[in-house]
Order: structure tokens, then C-alpha cells, then sequence
């Protein structure tokens, strides 16, 4: 069995319009948001072997909070430049090339292309995973590269504002 975990980048900064959409920080609520969220997976005993991530400044930051959550440190983050802004078909052949001995990873990642990733992996459907949100599934199969192919059943869904009551 290997589990999935898509983390959508937390709230970025867009207080500079002349910023190259890649070097966007995060903002304050991203900040917070991401940190919190990483709590939350470990306080739901959601175990995180590998972490995959856009080098985009946003998204790294994200994977960052993360890999500190669970007592990693940034060299344990994988970066990969497909990620940037990636199609739902990426995602696949990153998967595909994780390595066998980890049986969860976390990839860290960008919309529209993980939220649509996303709905293709179980009949669940979601209109939007929100930034620093988390949609995971587990896989029935032994080895990355058997993943797309494998039986997949939705776990959960969180995001920073479930729950609240405004």
C-alpha cells in the first residue's frame, strides 16, 4: 500500500506586481497556514516519507514547513521543475520515479494542475483544493511505477479553513 498526499502552496505574496510569478513568496497567511497544516498531518498520525516539490519560491516555502514538521531538513525536499505549474499528466511520471522504499510522499505543487490531478485519481471530486490544502489518497500497489494503473480510495481532504466557523 502507498499513500499520496498533494499539498497545494500556501497563500503567496502578491504585493509586488512586477515579481516573476516563480519567485512569489508567501504572505503572511501563507506563512501561518502552512505550519499549521503540517501540524494538523502529524497530529492525524499522517505518516510522510519523501518530499517532493516546485523549486517556485511559494511552493518550496510550503515543502519547507512541512519537511520541519516532520523533523526533516530542506536537502531531505526533492525539487523538481516539472512540478512548476504542472499538468495532471506530470504528476504520474514524477510518482512514477519515486523511489520504492518510501511508502507515502508528499508532493507539493500548484493549481489548476493539482486540483485536477487530483479529481482523476478516485470519484471524489473537489472544485478547488485552497492554497496549503492537502487531498490524500491511498494506492493499492507496491511500487511507484504501478500507481497510475493501481486501485486508489480517496483518505481525506483538509484545508486551512475546514472547520472554522466564521
Amino acid at each position: 500500500m502507498k499513500t499520496l498526499i498533494l499539498v497545494r502552496h500556501a497563500k503567496s505574496d502578491w504585493g509586488n506586481p512586477g515579481l516573476d510569478d516563480f519567485d512569489r513568496p508567501l504572505n503572511e497567511r501563507g506563512k501561518k497556514d502552512a505550519p499549521v497544516m503540517a501540524q494538523r498531518l502529524r497530529d492525524k498520525k499522517v505518516k510522510i516519507d519523501a518530499f517532493i516539490a516546485s523549486p517556485a519560491k511559494r511552493a518550496a516555502k510550503t515543502a519547507k514547513f512541512f519537511a520541519e514538521a516532520y523533523n526533516k531538513k530542506k536537502d531531505d525536499i526533492e525539487f523538481k521543475e516539472k512540478l512548476y505549474l504542472a499538468e495532471p499528466t506530470t504528476f504520474f511520471s514524477i510518482i512514477a520515479t519515486a523511489n520504492d522504499k518510501h511508502d507515502s510522499l508528499a508532493i507539493f505543487s500548484h493549481n489548476y494542475g493539482i486540483t485536477d490531478f487530483a479529481n482523476m485519481l478516485t470519484p471524489t471530486r473537489i472544485d478547488n483544493i485552497p492554497t496549503a490544502g492537502v487531498f490524500a489518497v491511498k494506492a493499492d500497489c507496491e511500487k511507484w511505477a504501478d500507481f497510475k494503473a493501481a486501485q486508489k480510495e480517496f483518505w481525506f481532504f483538509d484545508y486551512p479553513k475546514a472547520g472554522v466557523k466564521d
